[in-house]
């Protein structure tokens, strides 16, 4: 049966909905729920899953909603009871009674507010942040869908005023020492890092903490920021503010390549400042960065290791081996191989990270020549329907792109749909490895290694029963300071019967020592 229940002019944000959904549908006698607000993309979503009892017609934008396919009333109940008790939990953790429901209501509260994260559907996100602005408060625009052109806009409204316009699709950012959104527990130091990419970001500044830098600053910009019609107009900003940041002693930056006259002008910025830099565009040339006396950097890691190298005062050498040794690395990439069915030929890389999926297929382009890809290197490589289509060849999927988080949340913060593609890659006789990432800190699942290491094990079971060896190598993008622990994730994806490695371009890497052997 379906039952509906609404609650007018009741708003909750949409992640907490969705994560709330995904437990609703545990409870017995649910076969189907959806929890949300009433946006025409849940409506639809409503209308898609079959959930669209009498009296949904009416609910509105404003409006909270549970809709559910049950067995009985008593079920539905139970849904009903268990929405609530999540809600609760959630209000619980809460520092604040009072949560205002507007930007005027927020000023009333606190009239020096200066810094606000947006999180809201796409089509309201600009004027949303334009109101910010106005009030002379920073933004860090977390919500995506916006155009370019409303971009473009907020970020010359924000730079006439020296205020940061960070986004959209911005998810990562350190503001003294607070992190918001997607952001580690770490060190804080002298160095400072402005950057167009989310996880690269966080991969960069938790390896930064691992080798015992610390970071002063760590400001986001949105991926397309550095493209020719925005004209880096937030990389410009930013990376002047660390230039004249006393706290900041050397900066990084991190993106992929900028289109060519952008990233002219932000490496003669950089060159002009005074302080060392180390440039990381993943996959770009170095060429440019180099011959203005900038550092460029192979890989996000090495980019960390040369920062915390100028950080102390000496010279920076390029990192792009094994933590281990290269000669342990060959001896296990070996064995591994020697276990392998002679169909085993192909690499499958699934990454809650687009960053770091880009970096893995970066350095392996040169010597593979195609991956498949729903974030493809070349056109000609584009997997389509990636939610649905079956592997071919090698094969990289972000997990974070928008054709699988409609209407679910990032796979950082829900890890099942990753967790269920590499249970099905294992029944590809194809597959040789699997290359995954497991993003913690602040924003991120409580626990993401618990659904990937089951996967892990279901995996590498299913490939045995059909006399092949799965080789999974994983990486950790996280600190020891954050709330899941960077080792407790380690151990659980290690006993789970993966190969961890302690970086993404070392996992990378390693697949290539095993690939190179097939």
């Amino acid at each position: 049966m379906k039952k509906l229940e609404v609650r007018k002019n009741t708003y909750y944000d949409s992640v907490t909905l969705m994560i709330i959904s995904k437990e609703v549908k545990t409870v017995d006698g649910v076969n189907e729920a959806l929890v949300g607000m009433g946006t025409d993309l849940n409506q639809e979503l409503v209308k898609n899953l079959h959930l669209a009892a009498p009296g949904f017609e009416e609910v509105t934008a404003n409006d909270f909603f549970v809709a559910a396919d049950c067995d009985s009333d008593e079920a539905f109940a139970a849904a009903v009871a268990k929405v609530d008790e999540l809600l609760s939990k959630k209000a619980s953790k809460g520092k604040s009674d009072y949560f205002p429901p507007t930007l005027e209501g927020a000023l009333k509260v606190n009239p020096d507010l200066n810094m606000a994260i947006i999180s809201v559907p796409g089509r309201h996100a600009a004027g949303v942040a334009q109101s910010c602005l106005d009030h002379n408060i920073n933004v860090m625009l977390f919500s995506d869908n916006v155009t370019i052109e409303e971009e473009k806009e907020l970020k010359e409204n924000a730079a006439a005023k020296e205020l940061l316009m960070m986004g959209p699709d911005c998810g990562t950012a350190i503001i003294n020492h607070v992190p918001l959104a997607f952001a580690n527990v770490v060190k804080s130091g002298d160095i400072g890092m402005v950057c167009a990419s989310g996880t690269g970001a966080q991969e960069v500044s938790c390896i930064i903490d691992q080798l015992g830098g610390g970071i002063s600053q760590l400001l986001g910009t949105g991926g397309r920021d550095l493209r020719r019609e925005i004209g880096g107009i937030m990389m410009k900003l930013c990376l002047d503010a660390l230039i004249n940041d006393p706290k900041t002693k050397v900066i990084a930056m991190v993106s992929k390549p900028p289109a060519p006259e952008i990233a002219a002008q932000i490496l003669d910025q950089a060159a002009a400042g005074g302080k060392p830099v180390v440039v990381c565009f993943i996959g770009g040339d170095p060429t440019e960065i180099e011959k203005r006396g900038l550092v460029a950097a192979c890989s996000l890691e090495d980019c960390a290791h040369k920062a915390v190298a100028l950080s102390k005062g000496e010279t920076p050498e390029t990192f792009d081996t094994f933590s281990m040794g290269v000669q342990q690395a060959e001896q296990m990439a070996a064995a591994e191989v020697a276990k392998m069915a002679p169909t085993q030929k192909y690499i499958r890389g699934l990454y809650t990270g687009g960053t770091l999926c880009d970096e893995a297929m970066k350095l392996l382009i040169g010597e593979l020549d195609h991956i498949q890809s729903n974030i493809p290197l070349n056109p000609e490589d584009n997997l389509e329907n990636a939610r649905t289509a079956a592997s071919v060849r090698h094969t990289f999927l972000d997990f974070g792109d928008d054709a699988f988080t409609v209407g679910r949340p990032h796979p950082m913060i829900d890890p099942s749909l990753r967790a269920e593609r590499v249970v099905q890659e294992a029944s590809d006789p194809e597959a040789a490895v699997i290359l995954v990432d497991c993003v913690i800190g602040y924003g991120s699942h409580e626990d993401p290694a618990a659904d990937l290491a089951d996967a892990i094990r279901a995996a590498k079971t299913e490939a045995s029963k059909n006399g092949r060896h799965l080789a999974i190598v994983a990486s950790v993008c996280g600190t020891e300071g954050d709330p899941q622990s960077r080792s407790a994730t380690q151990m659980k994806l290690a006993d789970a019967g993966a190969i961890v490695l302690p970086t993404n371009a070392q996992a990378t890497r390693f697949a290539q020592l095993i690939l190179r052997r097939l």
